[in-house]
């Protein structure tokens, strides 16, 4: 299929193939007939991109803000690789559309293949001619309202939204500052709820526009328009301003302060600068509002991807139940967005679209891109379920594998990108072969940049291809052990991110498909045995006579609100999804199991103190804190036994303290943490039939302690990790 696509580091806009969305449970796969390009907020976005890296550093402090704290944890140059990696690929555009549904996912009950939906979502309602969009974020279209017209319905729906946060009552009067495609909009639901309009825009053309769609009057900001304001509500004021203007001043602030009544209320949707002139706010004891997208539910997972909606006698209107009062109001004709569709372009024409409003030789309120209609006769039948894997035939398992090595991966995030492929892409012996994403233009950028042969979004397409040898697994943790599992049983050597499973039951899951398919060729991404700094400092150290003590401590810091790391309930604990990390490091390090852990944390459980008791007799203390100051690193580790200490400083400096004293220098390119050389020694192990770089006892008793820490944590007591097994 094709779609729009944008790169932010350069500007670039094209029309690329990508691979058509996998229907998944919970949502629908729409084939869209047409999409509304938001001219204020897709525009600020390509005008953005054409900045040099400066000019988006000064558009966007609130992300220079969140790369500086990067720095300080992860250091210079893996925030820069990451950064780069980041704004050198395909963004989507677009986020509001209608289409007809061509399947429907499992969970979906209130529409069938062949519906009309208007739908919503900057990552769902793309620019492209097919798009899976949850269930949340579609609604139905009656066949009263015209394709094109319900293709205005998400934009409405912020309109309405901005609405609802001023809380109009009838007859009351507003003043809407910027009259574009949302203005215009709200203009025509405040009219339909009886509410007097007045319109302000430095354009003519649309102040004519509004009062043509219910505005009483509109005009330029100027001393004609302050005039029109007192006229119309007899000096009063207007009893509430919706700011819909994008402006780099405060211009529209000052308007509306101005223009607003006493205890009257000022609502922002746009996009300006907010310096309020305090006097006059206090004198007016005005309420100051922001109206955030389409409504609650936006930017909460749990309602846009997991379909889970908020009841009605707490939260009356939800960003679904916005959009389909816009349907409502467009099918009584009750709202009438004809007047605002100035272009019709054909989705072919995209880019050059896109360049013309940019350049501004397209000056219009609203532009929809027309799509191909289907072919008379053509009849879309959505792909057949997948059947399980047949057991592959394990006699030649550990036997060398063909070169060039045929790999796939399934996922392709900012850690697969910026940490696993580099270290693959251009080397002779390996053969990139397939990539799949739940996102399209996610897998179309791994072709680009590392030059994959197919993208798909159905691992099927990987699973079933008998020529792929190895596949890596770096989805979300509630994933892993599902696709590995699944993997394993079609005859793949699995290279899977950390945690292999985030319970005993999918521990299970991929023990049986090992002793049912015969395969154990399986390594989970514990990267940090493999880091250079820590494999010279273990030989300095030297071997052990007896147990040994030891101190690792992991300053994690706080993880920003909207990490899909902080969902425990859907993918485990923070400390399940990483703390494997440093039991196996210490596992490695002292040549030992796992027996006992025993767990305590902060009030808040954000700070974790866990004490791990091994079979060797040793004993080590991982301390795993979100507390700390990110400027001090992130890992420091300390191993004492025999006479000796070896200390790790976030893997740039080590030493070791004894008979024989060693100390390295400075990193010369920063970190390493083993990524190359795990990734190395995975793809040694595929080609050679020899021995996985971490034996599979070794990855389960791992795995079990990590698991371990949460049932510690319950039940306030040691936990063995033969308990942890059975989940007492």
């Amino acid at each position: 299929m094709k779609q729009v696509v944008q790169n932010y580091r350069t500007g670039e806009l094209a029309l690329i193939d990508t691979p058509v969305p996998a229907c998944r449970p919970g949502g629908v796969l729409v084939r869209t007939s047409y999409s509304l390009i938001s001219t204020g907020t897709e525009l600020m976005k390509v005008d953005e991109a054409a900045l040099s890296l400066v000019g988006k550093a000064r558009a966007r402090p609130d992300q220079v803000a969140k790369v500086l704290a990067s720095a300080a944890s992860a250091g210079p140059v893996a925030t820069y690789q990451k950064v780069m990696n980041k704004l050198d690929s395909w963004t989507p555009l677009g986020y509001s559309l209608e289409g007809t549904v061509t399947a429907v996912g499992e969970g979906v009950a209130d529409v069938t293949v062949g519906d009309r939906v208007a739908a919503a979502g900057n990552e769902q309602a793309l620019h492209a001619e097919y798009n899976w969009v949850p269930r949340n974020l579609f609604v139905r279209v009656p066949d009263t309202v015209f394709e094109s017209h319900a293709a205005f319905t998400t934009v409405g729906a912020i309109a309405m939204q901005g609405l609802r946060q001023a809380e109009p009552a009838l007859g009351e009067s507003v003043l809407v500052i910027g009259l574009g495609l949302i203005g215009a909009l709200a203009v025509q639901l405040y009219a339909a709820a009886g509410v007097r309009v007045i319109g302000a825009d430095l354009d003519p053309a649309r102040c004519e526009l509004a009062q043509l769609t219910g505005a009483i009057a509109a005009a330029a900001p100027s001393s004609a328009l302050d005039s029109l304001v007192a006229e119309a509500t007899g000096g009063r004021g207007v009893d509430h301003v919706l700011i819909t203007a994008g402006a780099r001043d405060d211009a529209p602030v000052a308007l509306a302060v101005r223009a607003v009544r006493g205890r009257g209320r000022i609502v922002d949707i746009g996009k300006c600068a907010m310096n309020f002139p305090w006097n006059a706010c206090y004198e007016k004891e005005i309420d100051v509002r922001f109206s955030r997208s389409y409504g609650p539910g936006r930017y909460d997972p749990r309602y846009e991807l997991e379909g889970r909606d908020y009841p009605a006698e707490y939260v009356r209107w939800t960003e679904r139940r916005n959009m389909e009062c816009f349907v409502d109001l467009l099918a009584r004709r009750r709202i009438d967005v004809a007047p605002l569709i100035s272009d019709l372009a054909d989705f072919d024409d995209a880019v050059p679209t896109y360049r013309s409003l940019q350049e501004g030789g397209l000056r219009s309120v609203a532009v929809l891109f027309r799509y191909p209609a289907v072919p008379p006769g053509h009849v879309e039948v959505p792909e057949p379920a997948i059947a399980p894997a047949r057991l592959p035939d394990t006699s030649s398992r550990r036997r060398p594998a063909s070169r060039p090595l045929r790999i796939a991966f399934i996922g392709a995030g900012n850690y697969a990108n910026s940490m696993l492929l580099p270290h693959l892409r251009g080397r002779p012996d390996i053969d990139l072969a397939t990539v799949v994403t739940n996102s399209a233009l996610s897998a179309a950028n791994a072709v680009e940049k590392f030059g994959f042969h197919r993208a798909a979004t159905d691992p099927a397409a990987v699973l079933e291809d008998d020529a792929v040898a190895a596949v890596f697994v770096v989805t979300r943790h509630r994933s892993h052990a599902d696709l590995v599992a699944r993997a394993l049983r079609a005859g793949k050597a699995v290279f899977v991110e950390k945690p292999l499973a985030l319970t005993e039951a999918q521990i299970q899951q991929v023990l049986t498909a090992v002793r049912e398919s015969g395969n154990d060729r399986l390594h989970v991404g514990f990267n940090r045995r493999f880091a250079p700094l820590l494999v010279e400092a273990r030989a300095a150290f030297g071997s052990r006579s007896g147990p040994a003590t030891a101190r690792y401590l992991v300053n994690a810091g706080p993880l920003p609100g909207d990490s899909w790391y902080l969902d425990a309930e859907a993918e485990g604990t923070r400390f399940a999804g990483e703390g494997g990390h440093f039991l196996d490091t210490l596992a490695w390090l002292l040549g030992a199991r796992p027996r006992s852990v025993f767990a305590a944390a902060t009030a808040a459980s954000d700070d974790l103190q866990v004490t791990v008791r091994w079979d060797d007799g040793s004993v080590a203390t991982i301390t795993y804190a979100a507390s700390g100051a990110p400027s001090a690193g992130k890992e420091h580790l300390e191993l004492l036994a025999d006479g000796q200490l070896l200390r790790l400083t976030d893997f740039r400096r080590a030493d070791v303290h004894g008979p024989q004293r060693w100390r390295s220098g400075r990193l010369p390119r920063g970190q390493d943490k083993g990524q190359r050389a795990q990734v190395s020694a995975f793809l040694r192990s595929v080609c050679t039939g020899g021995p996985m770089p971490i034996p599979l006892g070794s990855l389960i008793s791992t795995t079990r302690a990590t698991l371990a820490v949460s049932h510690s944590l319950a039940s306030g007591i040691a936990v063995t990790v033969e308990e942890a097994e059975s989940g007492s």
